[in-house]
């Protein structure tokens, strides 16, 4: 006999899920080839550690501010739990539709990353297979759809070894970097490159501010926490450590994974690599180092699905719960994971990955993803002047400050990438104004 009420969510996850979490909801392989982007637009070692620095700083502050909302507020459905405590029923919906819809097409992105690595290491027999990529991302798809229909306990399971392999992983590649000669150093007499020429101020602004894009898109998925509020057993004290100390340990790696690079790699060679660790694993193992580099990041790709098939469903859970959406999106199964949901999500999903070309859909999702956390931001200010005596068992640090901070970045970034990238900000926007026409049909203004 289940020991816990019948079709609600388990409130059993701590400490060691929420690192988990946030770790398995950041790190993937971007990692891996951020670097090279960071390095080709600032040049010098100092101001490229600085500019992951500087990313990590900004991810950290946004921590803190989400941190008093998810202890505040500890229910499921991520951000849209926010906006409709704020701002109301329409708008609640209209971030939590846009939530799960940037979800969707981000687990599309990464299941088709995770079939293309996973070809590239078969044999030439079976990675000559048409459709070989494409069977991968729905086998990946579909392995974790299975894992979270046995229940909370399979899948926080799943993602404390994941995200923990992960680590370790990377820890091993940082090792490898530093203990390891490479071939260069083996072969002695390479020829010392000259040294940059220091820029400007002038000439380092437009250039920082695409490093520090490409750095903050990195540390995307810091606040996978919030998605499981309601299921933390003690969630006024587990969600912020986690948020705040999921931060911190995935900044130290970044710092550590930048600083192996720039020591087997001159800068210049940083900057001209796509896929920057595998030329360090080339270079410290030759052919074999890349594949296992590629391994690396199938890992890496492999933790983050699971982070994203267990978050997106309480997203529509929690939407369907309070009526925004049909009410068969709340189903629970016994072991606590919301089945409509999440076969919902992986239906989209797996859509996606069979129609193959969403790269203007990614585009978009990542546009609306990043605006998500400045609709939290929003939220913790109008509910700090709205409901000044609501409990808050964690207070924002440097409050007002660090939430005005935050949003200015976010809104120089969303402004950044609205000029660079006009006609997918405009597409965006139209979906958009699509969730909020439904709303508006849909969804009327309680009494």
């Amino acid at each position: 006999m289940a020991d816990h009420p019948p079709g609600r969510l388990l409130s059993i996850l701590g400490l060691g899920f929420g690192l988990a979490g946030a770790v398995g909801g950041t790190i993937g392989a971007g990692i891996l080839r951020t670097p090279g982007l960071v390095a080709a637009q600032l040049p010098t070692e100092p101001l490229h550690l600085a500019a992951w620095l500087v990313g990590g700083l900004y991810a950290l502050l946004g921590a803190i501010c989400i941190a008093e909302l998810a202890a505040s507020l500890p229910r499921a459905g991520g951000w849209y739990v926010y906006a409709e405590r704020a701002f109301g029923r329409r708008v609640g919906f209209l971030v939590g539709w846009t939530d799960w819809l940037a979800h969707c097409i981000g687990l599309a992105w990464v299941a088709t990353t995770v079939g293309e690595y996973g070809q590239a290491l078969l044999p030439d027999p079976w990675r000559l297979l048409p459709f070989g990529a494409q069977g991968l991302a729905l086998g990946a798809i579909g392995l974790f759809t299975l894992i979270q229909l046995r229940g909370l306990r399979a899948g926080s399971a799943s993602q404390e070894l994941l995200s923990l392999v992960k680590a370790v992983a990377f820890l091993a590649l940082v090792a490898a970097c530093f203990l390891l000669p490479s071939q260069a150093q083996l072969g002695g007499g390479a020829v010392p490159p000259e040294p940059p020429i220091a820029p400007t101020w002038q000439d380092l602004t437009m250039p920082a501010v695409l490093a520090l894009q490409a750095v903050i898109t990195t540390y995307d998925g810091w606040a996978s926490p919030v998605y499981f509020a309601e299921e933390f057993s003690e969630p006024e004290r587990d969600l912020p450590r986690s948020l705040i100390g999921g931060v911190l340990a995935v900044m130290a790696l970044y710092l550590l994974i930048n600083l192996a690079l720039l020591h087997v790699l001159p800068i210049a060679q940083l900057a001209s690599s796509t896929l920057p660790a595998a030329a360090a694993g080339r270079a410290l193992a030759g052919p074999l180092g890349g594949n296992l580099i590629t391994a690396v990041a199938l890992i890496s790709l492999l933790g983050l699905i699971n982070t994203v098939v267990m978050a997106a469903p309480r997203i529509l859970y929690g939407l369907g719960r309070d009526g925004l959406v049909p009410g068969f999106a709340a189903s629970v199964n016994d072991g606590g994971t919301p089945t409509v949901a999440l076969l919902l999500t992986s239906a989209a999903a797996a859509g996606l990955v069979l129609a193959g070309t969403f790269e203007r859909l990614l585009a978009m999702g990542a546009l609306l993803y990043v605006s998500l956390p400045l609709a939290g931001i929003a939220a913790l200010v109008a509910l700090r002047r709205q409901e000044p005596e609501l409990p808050r068992p964690f207070r924002c640090w440097g409050y007002p400050l660090t939430p005005l901070l935050v949003a200015a970045v976010s809104l120089a970034f969303l402004l950044g990438a609205a000029v660079h990238d006009w006609v997918d900000s405009l597409a965006a926007l139209a979906l958009v104004a699509v969730g909020y026409a439904a709303s508006r049909s849909k969804i009327p203004d309680p009494p």
